[in-house]
């Protein structure tokens, strides 16, 4: 039997979040990988690419790993009941819960974090406390049946990582190499702490819009949560 995986897949999801951990899961022959979300009706990526689910809420079975990418598209999810009961579902049988970049917000809206060591993107990592997670700056952190990637490229690092544990070290290292994943980035600009300071206050800017309703709804979601 093939190890089901399925990645939530949303309008403007950030692509690289998404595409990274399926190259790598779609890379292992005991996979089975799906892009799941309400419809099968293609989606719009946050940078315009166009994503075909090819499961629906409705019709997904039950899923060893299940997976929640990031983007500004979380937003909306984070009070969207729908996608919030499907995740809890799935999270009842899965073998692993799992996240990339802000995909860690959405599992905190559905209830799942609590408790929990947790990662995400650099920018909103302060707001995982809010859903009763206990933040760890890493690349992937694992707990128990949950493990949670960083911001957008370290999705690959949990990718591989979590199939070094579903399927071996020596699976994962044949991905790897097959891939040539072995990044030697030109800039050390990668990380908050290493980037100019005048970089980061640009981007902190440029997305102060994003961050101020992400706030509002991380208020949002964790009123419905107890109200449950």
């Amino acid at each position: 039997m093939p190890v089901e995986i399925g990645l939530l897949v949303f309008p403007n999801v950030q692509q690289l979040d998404l595409t990274g951990p399926y190259e790598v899961f779609a890379s292992w022959p005991e996979a089975r990988v799906r892009l799941v979300w309400k419809s099968r009706e293609p989606v719009v990526s946050s940078t315009g690419l166009r994503l075909a689910p090819d499961a629906t809420f409705d019709d997904c079975p039950p899923l060893d790993v299940v997976c929640v990418p990031g983007g500004v598209g979380v937003n909306p999810l984070l009070v969207d009941e729908e996608v919030l009961n499907f995740l809890r579902r799935q999270a009842k049988a899965a073998r692993f819960v799992t996240s990339v970049c802000t995909g860690a917000l959405v599992l905190g809206a559905a209830g799942l974090l609590g408790g929990k060591r947790a990662t995400t993107h650099w920018a909103s990592h302060d707001l995982l406390a809010a859903f009763g997670a206990i933040p760890v700056q890493a690349r992937v952190v694992r707990d128990g049946a949950l493990m949670t990637g960083g911001g957008v490229t370290a999705g690959i690092d949990f990718a591989l990582t979590l199939v070094a544990e579903l399927g071996g070290v020596a699976s994962a290292q044949a991905i790897q190499l097959n891939l040539e994943y072995a990044p030697e980035p030109p800039f050390e600009a990668g990380s908050p702490s290493s980037a100019p300071a005048e970089v980061v206050a640009a981007l902190r800017k440029r997305g102060a819009e994003v961050r101020a309703e992400r706030e509002r709804l991380v208020e949002a979601a964790l009123g419905a949560l107890a109200a449950r």
